[in-house]
């Protein structure tokens, strides 16, 4: 008997088991060795139930917050005048607030310094160079918008991944930048400490 019709057969004998396989746009399936079905259609993120209306000032004028910090009255009260938002983009916004909304996922393959480098340190760049608040947020102001504001303090500091994620942890104690920024964060430690 050949090797291949012994893998076939062995395969024969092994126990059908069904596994639930979760896609990061929210589509979820069952799949087992004779089908594969969708089972349900959700959000490609966590929903946040509770108001998180309070951004954290980072730096002097880099506030880093939620989607939920976008509202009109808080915008005021901490005088922002900038708004970045990273995969969300707000229902509204008071008009003299200048905004820039840049696609991006949270999902590890996103190439995070990409969007860093092409659509983000300039507008980040403009705002504070003349002394303007801006809000940089994402749906939670947990893994998109931390990341890039670790990697604004990386770049134009010149600090290692670690000193810029604790000096941003030390404000917002909730933020967890993904494992794929992560890893692409302490990367561009590497260029930035040349």
């Amino acid at each position: 008997m050949s090797f291949l019709k012994q893998l076939q057969e062995s395969k024969n004998c092994l126990k059908n088991v069904t596994t639930t396989v979760k896609h990061p746009d929210g589509r979820q399936f069952m799949e087992n060795r004779h089908c594969n079905v969708e089972i349900e259609r959700t959000l490609g993120f966590v929903v946040d139930t509770k108001p998180d209306n309070i951004p954290a000032k980072i730096i002097e004028n880099i506030y880093l917050g939620s989607q939920d910090c976008c509202d009109s009255e808080v915008l005021h009260k901490f005088n922002i005048e900038f708004v970045l938002s990273l995969g969300i983009e707000p229902s509204s916004l008071p008009s003299n607030v200048v905004h820039k909304f840049v696609k991006c996922l949270d999902i590890p393959e996103t190439n995070i310094i990409e969007i860093l480098n092409n659509e983000c340190l300039n507008f980040i760049t403009d705002a504070t160079s003349c002394f303007k608040n801006i809000l940089i947020h994402c749906n939670a102001g947990v893994s998109r918008s931390s990341s890039i504001v670790i990697g604004f303090l990386m770049l134009t500091n010149k600090l290692s991944y670690t000193e810029a994620f604790s000096i941003v942890k030390s404000k917002r104690h909730c933020i967890r930048p993904n494992s794929g920024f992560e890893k692409q964060l302490r990367n561009l430690e590497l260029v930035t400490l040349l």
